[in-house]
């Protein structure tokens, strides 16, 4: 990425930027600094392209790429145990004390991808189901049967005691 930004990237990054970082750490499942290498990772790929995006819908692009850059993430890592020191402290708070946020996003972290990226994309970004669709290179009907499933399970784990697994990780907002 060497010399001057193209014209209207800098532009278009100080505008939407935390927009799109508020997608990925919700793509993410709520892990910030993967949010972060995310989005860096998908402008950088967007950079040299810039002219050619510019001209038709830059944000619609972007956020297409952050949804499957971060699914060939998902399919790459490993998602087995990984080794700790110490053996974290469980948090056993009545269900007022838990923040609201943390929870939705629990719930969320544990969906599959391809449900994971619907929720975010319809509900999170207010898309509607076609333009979902055409995010996720799908059909209608899919993101309304992921949609569908993926509320169903989120349904299921906000039921209050189940939400055990929030994270003190604050993220975008």
């Amino acid at each position: 990425m060497k010399g001057a930004a193209p014209p209207g990237f800098e532009e278009f990054v100080a505008a939407r930027g935390p927009r799109l970082l508020r997608v990925a750490w919700l793509l993410t499942g709520g892990d910030t600094y993967m949010a972060e290498d995310l989005l860096q990772t998908v402008l950088a790929r967007v950079w040299p392209k810039w002219q050619r995006i510019a001209e038709e819908s830059p944000e619609a692009y972007v956020r297409k790429a952050l949804v499957n850059t971060h699914a060939s993430w998902r399919r790459r890592r490993w998602h087995g145990e990984v080794p700790h020191d110490e053996v974290p402290d469980t948090v056993a708070a009545a269900s007022s004390d838990l923040d609201v946020e943390h929870v939705v996003a629990a719930a969320v972290r544990r969906l599959p991808t391809r449900q994971r990226a619907v929720i975010v994309l319809r509900f999170f970004e207010d898309l509607s189901v076609e333009e979902t669709a055409q995010v996720l290179g799908c059909r209608p009907g899919t993101v309304k049967s992921q949609s569908s499933k993926a509320l169903r399970t989120l349904r299921g784990a906000l039921v209050v005691g189940e939400a055990a697994d929030v994270r003190g990780d604050d993220g975008p907002r």
